[in-house]
């Protein structure tokens, strides 16, 4: 690997603990790599320890949300805050899930000229407010998810997922976390 995960000069631990390199291992055969965010937190196996637990509790655990859904929260959210990084793996995901190449490329973009269901637009409306004014979101604005059949648990996980990518996409944008090169041909 002769690409650098970020702008800083962080080396991987080393030795890798044997889970790490596991994980790794795993992340290679499964998606073809290892994503650069994994590789920016390798400095410190707790801190990249808690990313993933967060992160894979959120993005494949239990939930009331699909696959999809979460990704499309995680590239409206990275596209109002400008995360290149966040914007190219996850739209990247959206297009692989979805099977739309223009889905990815609409939300990447603009979520807002995207071919959303009335359920879609509501759950990303209501992430956009809570990343740009969370200290807005009142009732009606869960009663708005409610409506649209989101159940409470629903509009948590919701919540969750949009409080991650904020948290990511201001670390990614800090330390200019760069996305792995595969990511930009990824189903298209």
């Amino acid at each position: 690997m002769t690409d650098t995960p970020t702008a800083l000069d962080l080396p991987e631990v080393d030795p890798m603990p044997e889970a790490t390199r596991k994980y790794f291992d795993i992340c290679q055969e499964k998606l073809g790599l290892v994503p650069n965010v994994l590789r920016a937190y390798a400095f410190d196996i707790d801190k990249l320890n808690a990313f993933t637990g967060m992160y894979n509790d959120l993005m494949l655990g239990e939930s009331g949300l699909s696959k999809l859904e979460r990704e499309m929260i995680a590239v409206a959210v990275s596209s109002v805050n400008k995360c290149f990084y966040c914007l190219t793996a996850h739209g990247a995901a959206v297009r692989e899930l979805s099977g739309d190449p223009k889905l990815g490329e609409h939300l990447v973009m603009n979520w807002r000229t995207a071919p959303l269901d009335t359920r879609q637009l509501a759950m990303l409306i209501f992430a956009e407010k809570v990343t740009v004014e969370s200290h807005k979101i009142t009732e009606d604005d869960r009663e708005a998810l409610r409506q649209v059949g989101f159940s409470d648990r629903d509009i948590f996980d919701i919540a969750s997922v949009v409080g991650f990518f904020n948290m990511s996409n201001r670390v990614a944008s800090a330390v200019d976390m760069r996305p792995n090169d595969d990511y930009h041909s990824k189903a298209r």
